[in-house]
């Protein structure tokens, strides 16, 4: 299911705004993640679950440490669509 990257994007802003209760405006692609959505660990577990539940693409433990911003996040996802 390959998605044009603004696209997906969008649906990626969409589904962390509505699960984490934010506004879309305060996502920002050079943001941090884990700072603009106020994620603790166990946040972090539901939103690695959101996104593959969304897109369906796993992303193992390991790389979340690695996926600092809202950019990183989008392309590991479309890289791997």
């Amino acid at each position: 299911m390959k998605m044009e990257r603004n696209e997906l994007v969008k649906m990626i802003n969409s589904a962390l705004a509505e699960e984490f209760e934010i506004e879309e405006s305060v996502i920002t692609p050079s943001g941090s993640i884990k700072d603009t959505l106020e994620l603790d660990s166990l946040s972090l577990v539901d939103l690695i679950a959101l996104m593959e539940q969304k897109t369906g693409v796993k992303i193992p433990g390991s790389d979340v440490t690695k996926i600092l911003t809202f950019d990183a996040l989008y392309d590991y996802i479309a890289e791997r669509m």
